[in-house]
C-alpha cells in the first residue's frame, strides 16, 4: 500500500495510498485508491486516449504485480467517463440509474464532448465503446481493496447530475498524516463556480453537499471534480452559495 511514487508522473499524493491526478483541457480530477492487491480508480477521463494514458500512469504507479482493479464513475458526463473502456477486466460503478443515461442519452454525450472542444472521431469512438457500470449504487456500497481498507461508495445525488457517486476513504490507522478524503465528483468545483447544467438537480444539491459532509466531517480533506482540494469550510461555502442561487434552504 505504502512506498509509491506519485510525483514520478505527475499525480498528487493525497495519503501514502491515495492520490490524483488534474487532467488537462477541462481541469478534470482522476483519483487512485491502491490496496494490497486491488486499486480503484476514480473517473477515467474524456476520451479512449486519455484513459489509456491514465492506465499506463497507474501500471508504472502501482509496478508489475498490480493493476486497477475497480473504476468508480462519480457521474455520467463525458470529461469523467469516456475513458473507461481503456480498462478491460475491470469491475465498474456507477450511481444507480446511471445505465438509463448511458443506454439513452450516448448522443449527447458525443455531442457535449465535441461541442467542448473534443476532436469528433475521438468523441465517437468513446461513446461507441462506452461502458455502462455493472455495479449501480442505490444506497452505500463498501469495497474492500485489501489489508484492511475499505473504500465507500456512496449515492448522494441528485445534485450536480442525477446520478452523482461519492468515494470515502478512510484514514489509515497507525500512519500518520492520513484522513480521510472524500471525492466528490463535480458536487463541487474549486476552479471555478458549480455547473448547473441540463440534467442538474439545482434544488436538490445543497442537500447532496450535506450528505458529502456528513460522510466526511469536519477534519476529512475534500476533492472537487475540477480545481484544488478544499477543505469542510469550502464544501459549507459552496452549499450556501448554491442555497442562495437556487432559492433553496
Amino acid at each position: 500500500m505504502h512506498g509509491i511514487d506519485w510525483k514520478s508522473t505527475g499525480w498528487e499524493e493525497l495519503a501514502p495510498h491515495v492520490g490524483r491526478v488534474r487532467l488537462p483541457g477541462w481541469d478534470c480530477t482522476t483519483g487512485l485508491v491502491v490496496g494490497d492487491g486491488a486499486a480503484l480508480l476514480i473517473d477515467t477521463g474524456s476520451t479512449l486516449r486519455e484513459g489509456s494514458r491514465l492506465r499506463t500512469d497507474a501500471q508504472r504507479l502501482l509496478g508489475p504485480h498490480a493493476r486497477v482493479t475497480h473504476v468508480a464513475l462519480t457521474h455520467p458526463h463525458f470529461d469523467h467517463v469516456l475513458g473507461t473502456a481503456a480498462f478491460s477486466g475491470v469491475e465498474v460503478y456507477g450511481a444507480a440509474g446511471i445505465d438509463t443515461v448511458f443506454a439513452t442519452g450516448a448522443d449527447e454525450l458525443r455531442v457535449d464532448a465535441e461541442r467542448q472542444g473534443v476532436d469528433p472521431d475521438a468523441a465517437a469512438e468513446a461513446v461507441d465503446t462506452l461502458v455502462t457500470p455493472r455495479h449501480r449504487v442505490c444506497g452505500e456500497w463498501t469495497l474492500d481493496l485489501g489489508d484492511g481498507l475499505q473504500v465507500l461508495l456512496a449515492n448522494v445525488g441528485p445534485g450536480h447530475t442525477g446520478h452523482d457517486l461519492a468515494v470515502l476513504v478512510p484514514g489509515v490507522p497507525g500512519v500518520p498524516g492520513t484522513r480521510e478524503i472524500v471525492f466528490c465528483g463535480d458536487l463541487v468545483e474549486e476552479s471555478g463556480e458549480p455547473q448547473a447544467g441540463p440534467d442538474a438537480a439545482p434544488h436538490h444539491w445543497p442537500a447532496a453537499l450535506d450528505r458529502l459532509l456528513d460522510l466526511g466531517g469536519e477534519d476529512a480533506v475534500y476533492v472537487p471534480g475540477h480545481g484544488s482540494v478544499v477543505n469542510a469550510a469550502f464544501v459549507r461555502e459552496q452549499r450556501a452559495t448554491l442555497a442562495s442561487r437556487f432559492g433553496v434552504s
